[in-house]
C-alpha cells in the first residue's frame, strides 16, 4: 500500500465502496463517503456502515491512509472506531462541534479554521 499524499493522482471519487481496514489489517467496513478539509480540500475523515441490524454511519480519520488496490488502511484499531461518537449530519458539512468531537476521540490534534464548518462532503 502507498501513502495517498505520495499519489500522483488519487481520485476519492475511486474510494466509495472499498473496504477500510484498520492499522492491524481488521476490516473496519465499506467506505460511503470521504469528508475533506475545505481549506486544504485534502481527505480528513470517512464514513463507513457499522453494524447488521440497525446499521449507522461511523467517521473514521483519514490521517496516513494507505491506499492500496483492494482498499484503503487507515492508522487507527477497530475497536477505537466502534466507539467513536455517533454524529447526525445536517447537510454535507461537520460543525466545529462535531469535527472537534472527533479529532479529540481519535485523539488528533485539532485547530478550528475560521469558517463555520471545517469539513464537507467531497462531491463524487
Amino acid at each position: 500500500m502507498t501513502d495517498a499524499h505520495d499519489e500522483a493522482q488519487w481520485n476519492v471519487a475511486e474510494w466509495h465502496g472499498k473496504m477500510l481496514v484498520d492499522c492491524n489489517g481488521e476490516k473496519i467496513g465499506k467506505l460511503q463517503d470521504v469528508y475533506v478539509d475545505v481549506e486544504t480540500d485534502e481527505p480528513q475523515f470517512a464514513t463507513v456502515k457499522e453494524g447488521l441490524i440497525g446499521r449507522h454511519l461511523t467517521f473514521v480519520p483519514l490521517g496516513g491512509v494507505q491506499v492500496g488496490p483492494d482498499g484503503l488502511q487507515v492508522a487507527v484499531t477497530k475497536d477505537r472506531v466502534r466507539s467513536a461518537p455517533d454524529i447526525e449530519m445536517h447537510g454535507e458539512e461537520l460543525s466545529q462541534a462535531d469535527e472537534s468531537t472527533l479529532y479529540h476521540h481519535f485523539e488528533l490534534n485539532y485547530t478550528p479554521i475560521a469558517t463555520a464548518s471545517g469539513r464537507r462532503l467531497a462531491r463524487r
